[in-house]
Order: structure tokens, then sequence, then C-alpha cells
């Protein structure tokens, strides 16, 4: 181990820290960081700091500051997140998890105070409100009742947790989007923390169980979204085993011109670095049009990173980065310690400065971004604004293949439903509500538009779900909300709603239209995601919109009209109303802004507390440091991974026989693998609910019962829009059981397997797994007996989590696919020599075809670091950390 002295002092007005400086390393002989990516400086600092030669030694540090000489993804380095984030949706059964962790701890004689999170926890509740009420005054109170009376059972089991679990901080339903939270409120940006009587400073580097935790990137904190499955081990107290990435550095010039919104910067961003390949990299903004962005455009900008493939999108800190934190009521201690550390550490930006080093650079001129929109399912086929009606009829005819639309009639005093009508017209959480600027943008609309004598069409479900309560405060004080209210806009919820597919029902007029003519209508939100069958069943095409057309939209009616060209509306007199009579200006905007948001809006919204219902403050809770587990429930069950659990790791057997449960194509979603909406009746895990006794109105979603694995293994490929080309022409959850080829539901296929020895297989083409960083898509994975799933590509965080739970993900060489194989369903796989295999090794597949042929393929182990290894040769990383701590005598005495 060398000599490193890394503490230095660093004082500002209001106290006196220590911190590890980088500059330190150049004085040791390492190297000099100075020209090193932001971000990458910020993974560096957490080496030095913890440098102990045995888990961080000198050679992980090589291996950041050689990363200038090759500007290249490098190899593995320990990665100590200061504090983790998570929602419900997947907070929840993590939780769940390390109860039944410490189960299995007692039965096996280790301490269970080990089965504690190590570093700070924060929960927020976002992810189980459902806009069941919407378009009148009362929504959110209805609304936010039926969310405690579905999730009683689950919130009284975070109660529990509450006072269970060590540096675990909840906070309950009803406050807003963990992702707003974090900027408004939770970020410190850098860190203060007393240790062995010194007072240290260090970046608030983390990550949260979410894949659009890189929203806060644009406040200047390096954080990415983790899988529960990893997350887990980070809140253990186990470091993170990463490796050094490329790092994308986008020059930002120019401006946006007016009347152009953060939305139509983030789709076309989407667009562009898709199509440059950032797939895993860390993308760092620079240049001088980062300094013309404001802190919330730049979040905006930030969350949509995992929409473009990037593992962060990142913002150094400058001064609008003070400024928002001014803004929303940090304290002067908090914000002098992040300039003074920012300038110390070599971490502020400087539009003047020498550019740093980056892997490759993309140019990017603000001032090109044009009105646009995405859709009609990727977010990143942005489409401008004067063209949507040709890209949704080009859908219409080349993809969903739709009859002509039925002619119009009467029905119920207004116009029968057309492909292509806007049922949903949602401005929901994620992505925009973040930016005051937009959200104030669709009040003035809201108002001009009442004004004019303007309503939303009838058959438009309308809904308004912002981040946080700051984004009602300021819409209330601006005076905006009435006419949104006008609109249908009233507020219906605060979390994550239509974005993730809680959009709730239709009217039932309106299903029943859909069902009877096969329509294809559409949905229109201000969210980051659009994929198919996420917002909603019946809503095949949707589009990503900023706030303010949303609002149009709902007026419009119809994904048909050219908002740039054709009016939207008729006012009562008779003339037509285009979108540019009712768009406010940019310097109106800017006013009502400055008028409204002052740091006396968010003092006086958090200094208290965060706000919680009367009905979550009556929940009754148990205590105790072992939770009972309910003997009769139908949404909390004790997870079965520790099930069988000895002090010793299984052995990991060969694939033999193996047979292809699915085969599918591209971009295969999370959503595809793990849906999070409605339970269908018909459904493997609505049979089964309905066999519990309960009736399909109070199946509620596959979301809320994440912590029944019974309902959520036969969720698991129930998508009603999963094509496995096992059953050409039929969409669901079905496959063909193998080898008398009988069609089935993919749970009851699995389960014969299972019950007959025989390992199953998932096939599938490039990028499986995108899209959200859902656990419950690995884990009832391997509940369904998948032994691996070998595909082109994987999705970052799913491949992962695949490993995390013990399944092993496989690449075809490049230029292979299941196609060019021949693969028909029929074959067998033999995997062999697993035990032995190594991080991105690549091994031999024999594959025996039905006629008698055999073929060998090459894979490539996408295990990629030795931790994940472990991971995978215990059964798991959960499984792995509980017998490490075995292992390091934590029995007890």
């Amino acid at each position: 181990m060398s000599k490193i002295s890394p503490w230095r002092s660093l004082e500002t007005a209001h106290a006196r820290y220590e911190y590890a400086s980088l500059s330190s390393l150049k004085e040791a002989g390492f190297g000099d960081p100075a020209a090193l990516p932001v971000s990458i400086k910020i993974l560096l600092e957490s080496l030095l700091r913890h440098h102990d030669g045995r888990r961080v030694t000198d050679a992980h540090i090589r291996e950041v500051l050689d990363w200038s000489q090759h500007r290249r993804a490098g190899g593995e380095i320990p990665f100590h997140p200061v504090r983790v984030i998570l929602p419900d949706s997947s907070g929840i059964p993590l939780l769940a998890d390390l109860a039944a962790m410490r189960d299995s701890m007692k039965a096996l004689g280790g301490e269970i105070d080990r089965v504690n999170p190590q570093i700070p926890i924060d929960l927020i509740i976002d992810h189980s409100v459902s806009i069941e009420s919407w378009g009148q005054p009362d929504a959110l109170v209805r609304n936010m009742s039926l969310e405690l009376e579905r999730n009683r059972e689950r919130y009284q089991f975070l109660r529990w947790a509450q006072q269970a679990f060590d540096r675990f901080r909840l906070i309950p339903p009803g406050n807003g989007i963990l992702h707003q939270m974090n900027i408004e409120v939770l970020a410190q940006v850098v860190c203060e923390r007393e240790q062995d009587g010194r007072l240290l400073a260090f970046p608030d580097a983390m990550v949260g169980m979410d894949s659009h935790t890189p929203m806060i990137n644009g406040m200047g904190v390096v954080a990415w979204g983790i899988g529960g499955i990893e997350a887990a081990a980070a809140m253990l107290g186990e470091p993170m085993q990463i490796r050094v990435p490329d790092v994308v550095g986008v020059r930002l010039t120019g401006q946006l011109p007016a009347g152009v919104t953060t939305t139509d910067l983030v789709l076309t961003m989407t667009q562009t670095l898709r199509r440059k390949g950032v797939v895993s990299a860390f993308v760092e903004f620079f240049g001088p049009g980062v300094a013309r962005l404001a802190l919330p455009q730049r979040c905006t900008l930030a969350n949509m990173a995992v929409e473009y493939g990037a593992t962060i999108a990142y913002f150094p800190i400058d001064e609008q980065t003070l400024r928002f934190m001014r803004l929303t009521g940090r304290s002067d201690r908090q914000v002098d310690l992040v300039e003074a550390y920012a300038r110390a550490q070599g971490l502020w930006h400087d539009a003047q400065a020498a550019e740093l080093t980056y892997s490759s650079v993309v140019e990017f001129d603000l001032g090109q971004v044009e009105p646009s929109m995405a859709g009609p399912r990727r977010p990143e086929d942005r489409v401008a604004l004067g063209q949507v009606p040709a890209n949704f009829v080009d859908a219409l005819n080349n993809y969903y293949k739709a009859n002509p639309t039925p002619a119009s009639s009467e029905r119920a005093g207004t116009r029968a439903l057309q492909h292509g009508d806007v049922v949903i017209a949602a401005i929901t959480s994620c992505t925009n509500s973040s930016n005051p600027s937009v959200m104030i943008a669709a009040g003035l609309l809201a108002r001009n538009a009442v004004a004019r004598g303007l309503t939303a069409k009838p058959w438009v479900k309308t809904s308004l779900a912002p981040g946080s309560r700051i984004a009602t405060d300021y819409l209330a004080q601006a005076g905006l909300q009435p006419a949104l209210d006008q609109l249908g806009f009233q507020v219906a919820g605060y979390g994550c709603t239509t974005c993730m597919g809680n959009s709730g029902p239709l009217d039932e007029s309106v299903s029943e239209q859909i069902r009877s003519n096969k329509l294809v209508v559409t949905a229109v939100l201000s969210g980051n995601r659009n994929f198919e069958s996420r917002i909603h069943p019946l809503a095949r095409a949707n589009y990503l919109a900023a706030p303010p057309l949303v609002v149009a939209y709902a007026i419009a009616g119809s994904i048909n009209i050219d908002l740039t060209r054709e009016p939207l509306g008729t006012d009562p007199d008779g003339h037509a109303v285009y979108l540019r009579d009712l768009w406010p200006s940019d310097q109106e905007i800017e006013s009502v802004m400055a008028q409204t948001l002052t740091p006396e809006l968010y003092r006086a919204r958090y200094q208290g507390g965060f706000a919680s219902a009367e009905t979550w403050d009556a929940l009754e809770a148990a205590s105790g440091q072992m939770f009972e587990w309910p003997a009769k429930s139908d949404y909390i069950i004790r997870p079965p991974f520790f099930d069988g659990q000895t002090d010793q790791a299984p052995p990991v057997e060969d694939i033999v026989g193996g047979r292809p449960l699915l085969m599918l194509g591209n971009s295969i979603t999370t959503d595809h693998i793990s849906p999070i909406g409605a339970i269908g009746p018909d459904s493997p895990a609505g049979q089964y609910l309905i066999r519990l006794g309960v009736q399909p109105a109070d199946f509620s979603f596959y979301g809320a019962r994440r912590v029944n694995h019974e309902v959520m293994i036969r969720g698991t490929f129930a998508n009603i829009q999963v094509r496995n080309e096992l059953v050409p022409g039929v969409e669901g959850g079905y496959t063909r059981h193998m080898p008398e080829g009988e069609t089935m539901s993919v749970y009851d296929a699995a389960m014969r397997y299972q019950a007959a020895g025989v390992p199953a297989l998932v096939i599938a083409g490039s990028d499986y797994g995108c899209g959200s960083s859902r656990d419950w898509a690995a884990k009832g994975t391997r509940l369904l007996g998948v032994r691996a799933v070998i595909a082109e590509s994987f999705e970052r965080i799913h491949r992962a989590n695949l490993v995390g739970m013990g399944v092993l993900p496989l690449e075809f060489e490049p230029g292979v696919t299941r196609h060019s194989l021949g693969l028909t369903g029929a074959e067998r796989f033999d995997i062999r020599g697993l035990a032995s295999i190594s991080p991105r090794d690549v091994l031999d597949a024999t594959i025996h075809h039905a006629d008698g042929r055999t073929t060998t393929i090459r894979l490539t182990v996408r295990v990629d670091t030795a931790a994940e290894m472990d991971w995978y040769r215990n059964g798991g990383v959960l499984n792995y950390v509980l017998l490490q701590m075995l292992a390091k005598g934590a029995r007890a005495t």
C-alpha cells in the first residue's frame, strides 16, 4: 500500500472541514487528475476516501487515473454510495427481502442486527396512487383514500420497517415523487459528517432504486439507478463493483429559441444521443450553453438519461446550482460548502477553462431545437409537432395495421370515437413537473383557453399529478389552478401515475367503443416513457409532450390535428382558435416564475417536515426486530429467496437439455417481462386471486402486490402485448410446451418444466430488459425456473438484476441471432462448464435441433465483474451477502 496523505483542510465562513483532496494524488506520484471528466473525479474521490489497501487499493486508483490515456471503459473498481433512495414499488419488496433475510440469519445462528442498512436510506411512497377519480374537485382526496385502503397491509409493513431498521427514513404518500423530492429537499450536493472528532466533507454520490435516479445529476450529484437486488447489497455495506465507464461529453452551444420548451429539448437530446450510442456510458454536459439552462431544465434532461441509454447525464456544479439551492431554501452554510468544496476539488464548471478529457464529444446547438413530441411507442422517436398526424397515420398503417376508422355516428350525445382520438391527457409527475417553466406554461395556456370558452373533449380522461406539492403551491399562488380545474386538470395525486401505468380506468362507454371497433386510440402525457401497453392497455399509441401541449390535445381531442396549422377548437362565437393564440410568451412565463418561486415558498412547505394524512398517521403497525408474516394475506407473503438456505453456497450446475420458454424480439422492456398495471381476471394471476376469494374489483395492480410472489410469478411475461415467437400470431403470456407443442400460459409451461427437472431458457433480440429498473423482471424470471437468458444485447440494469438473482445472461456473437440459427423453439440446449466460468468468458453451447442436427455456438458470459460472479455462484446477491456475514463471524454468541 502506498503512502497517500489525502486529507486537506477547507474553511468556509461557517466551519472548518477536512476532505480527501484529489490533488494529493499528483503529489504522491500517481498522476494528475485535473483533466478527468468531473463525474469521473467524483468516482475517484470515493476511492481515495475509502482507500485502505484491502477493499480499495492503489490499483483501483490507478485504474481511474489511467482512464485519461485510453479514454474508454476500463477495469473494475469499488464504489461506496453515500445514500440510497427508494420508491415504495421496489423499496417494499427490498425491505421484505431484508425481513426474510433476518429470518434466515436467525435460523443459521447469525446476528440479526447485521441485517440493517449501513448508510442512510430514504423511502418515498410515490408509486401506489392510481388515477381512479379525475376531473372533479375531490379527486385527490378520493384517490388517496383508495390508495390507503388498497395498500393498508403494505403500508403497515412499512410502518414496522420504520422502527425495525436503522438509518431508514420514510416519507408518507401524498408528498410527491422521489426524484423531485430529491431535488427540492433531500440532496445535499456536498455532504458533511462528523467522524472520529473530525468534520468531513465529501460529494453526495448516491444510487436509487428507480431508473430515473439520474434526474439529480442536473444538480451536480453523481447518481444512477440500480435494481433493489443490487441496492440491498449496497445498503448492507457492500461496495458496488462497477466498471470505469466511457464518458461522452456533450458540448452545449447557443440558446433555446422563443416558444421552445424544455420538453422539446429533452426529446431532441434523447433522439440525438440514442443515434450516437451512449448505452452504459456517463454523459457529461459542458460548454457555453450550460450556463443558459436553469437547474430544473438540467434535471429534466438528466431524468431522460435512461431513455437515451446512459448511466448518468451529469451537469457539474456552477452558479446555477447555487442559485437553485438558495431558491429551495437550503442554508447559507450548505450553499457555501458546496461552492468552496467544488472549487477546491476541481469540480466547478467554468465554460472558459480548458476542455476536459472525454471518450468522445457530441456537439449540440440549443438553437436548433423545435417544438416536438415523441411517439407512438418509444421515447427516442421524436417527431416535429407539425408531423405528428402523419406519424400516427404511418404507424397506423405499418405497425398497428388497423382497419379503417368506422364511420362517425352520434352516440350518447357525442361523435363515435375514431383512430387517433386522445383518450388520456395527463400532466404526470415524472420528467416535466420538476420544471416550473413548463408547468406554469400549462397553467397560462389553460387560462387563455378558458378565456376563449374552450373545453376539453368529453372522451378525454384528464389528470394532473404534480411531482411535489410545491408545484401546486406555485400554480395556486399564480392563480392558474382554477383554469386547469375548469379543463379537468384537477390535482388527482402526488406520485408516479400515468407514466408508469397507474392511469386508472377509462369511462366504460369509451372502453366499450375502443374494444368493439378495435380502435387505435392515443394517450398524450408529459412523462418519459410511452412503451406499448405501459400507459393503459387500451391506449396503444402514446405520445410524450410538454405539459402545455397535453392541455392543448385535451381540447383538440385527437392526435390527427396539426396544431401548427389547424385550429384546436372553436370559441362560442364560432371563431377558430389556434395553438398560437393560446401559447404564452417566454416573458410572461418568466414573470410568473419570478413572482411565485421564492425561498419562502419552499421553506413553508418543508421546514415543518413532510405532510401526512390522518389515515396514514392512524395506521397500526407491529413492533420488534423480526416481522411476523401474516398467516393469511394476499398482499404480504414471506419471499421465497432464502428457502432452503444453508451456510454454504449451492453448487453451480450445468444447463443440460434446456428448453426455450419464450423467444422474443428486440427492445423487450421490463414492462413486457413484469407488468405493473391491472391484473386481468382471466390471467393466471387473476385466477389465483379469484381462488383466494378476491373479487376482480379488489385485484388492485401488479405493482401493489410485489410482496406476493405467487401473484408476481404468474404475472411474469403476462403483459398482453408480449409477442412470443413460439406462438406466432398470439399476443399475451402464452407459449408452447415442448416436446409435445401444447399451447398454454407461460406460467403453466414453466411449472411443468420445473416439475420435470427441465431447465428453462429465454431467447431474445437486442436491448433485452430496457425500461424501468424492475426487480421483479429478474425475480419472476428466476422463480419461473429460467436458468439463462440468451440475447443479442442487454440493458445495463436488467442484466445486473438477472445476475443478482442467479440467472445467467448470455450474449450471442455479433451477427448471430435466433433467426440466423433457424430457431423454432423445439430445440434443446446444452451449456456446460458453468462452475468454472469467469467474467465475460466466451463458452460453447450445443443446440440439438428437432431434426437431429446439432449446432455449436459461442456465447459471451455477461457476468461483467468478479463481484457479480460471486453473486452468481452463490445463487444471488442477497444469498451471497448473507453467507459473507456468516463467514465473517457474525454468528450469535
